[in-house]
């Protein structure tokens, strides 16, 4: 038998199979509903809730084991003392004192960093200028200048904010600088053929494709500044007359008021919470996730 006559016989004897699908077959759903908890558990600000308060009751727990207020106090003794000098306009007259110094400092930063990255961008003087700079600075704690500070501005708030501009300067501009060159030069060739060149190419391709390494020079500058005006306040002590978070902080400890010291520690995580969570992820939705740059 030949090769061609097998195959047909194969084919020909092959049994065709029909499967008969009967009505009352189930069929699945496509899409699984979800149940309460999957749809709770998606909610991004309970979950970060759920461990906030587990944080809040392992910090119980551990207080009250410990069985000593000066050295460790209990949840609910430093909330009371928190609630307390909230009530009393303390804690909220010393916040205001710190924020306003902090919003100066990092405004500043991110005004210089912006102008030395736009310059080392447009050149390879401005490039190496940049790199230079962060190389010798960068590596500076901002509380070692505190002595320079106090000599050039004197003990008042323009030292806080020459402290705070140096540690939010150079987290932004290289974060900000190292997105700029991770830009494709696709990019960078559709804006040039749109006519784009200088300040306009910066504006308009480089800053919305760098974005997320902006963003995120901007929270490591947010982070770096509030460490530093705690660490001016708590050297510096009162300035222009008032004390902010600092100070507060400070005070306390030297009247041994160890439950008022979490307090201000609590402010300061408090403060850090909504702006992480309210600014900032407020803005990263609106850009970042708008422009399916991030899932």
């Amino acid at each position: 038998m030949t090769m061609h006559s097998t195959m047909q016989s194969i084919l020909v004897d092959r049994p065709e199979i029909v499967r008969d699908v009967s009505r009352s077959t189930v069929i699945a759903d496509v899409e699984k509903p979800l149940s309460a908890w999957e749809r709770l558990y998606r909610v991004p600000l309970l979950r970060k809730g759920l461990i906030l308060l587990a944080l809040a009751v392992i910090w119980e727990v551990y207080g009250r084991w410990l069985d000593n207020p000066l050295l460790f106090p209990p949840f609910t003794a430093m909330l009371q003392a928190f609630v307390t000098d909230l009530g009393n306009g303390i804690i909220p007259a010393r916040t205001l004192v710190s924020l306003q110094t902090l919003v100066i400092g990092y405004a500043m930063g991110i005004l210089l960093a912006a102008l030395l990255t736009t310059v080392a961008i447009g050149s390879q003087i401005g490039t190496d200028l940049l790199e230079t700079m962060t190389s010798m600075l960068n590596p500076l704690p901002a509380i070692a200048l505190l002595p320079l500070a106090l000599i050039w501005f004197g003990l008042g708030s323009g030292s806080v904010i020459f402290v705070l501009v140096h540690s939010v300067l150079w987290a932004i501009a290289l974060n900000t600088h190292a997105g700029f060159r991770s830009v494709s030069n696709t990019l960078r060739m559709v804006g040039r053929n749109y006519g784009l060149s200088g300040l306009g190419l910066v504006r308009h391709i480089l800053i919305p494709a760098a974005f997320p390494s902006i963003l995120t020079g901007l929270k490591v500058g947010w982070a770096f500044a509030w460490r530093t005006l705690i660490a001016a306040e708590l050297v510096f002590g009162v300035s222009s007359g008032s004390g902010g978070l600092g100070w507060y902080i400070f005070e306390n400890r030297n009247q041994l008021e160890t439950a008022n010291v979490f307090a201000g520690l609590f402010t300061v995580i408090l403060i850090g919470l909504v702006v992480e969570n309210g600014v900032f992820a407020t803005i990263e939705r609106r850009t970042i996730r708008r422009w399916g740059m991030q899932h």
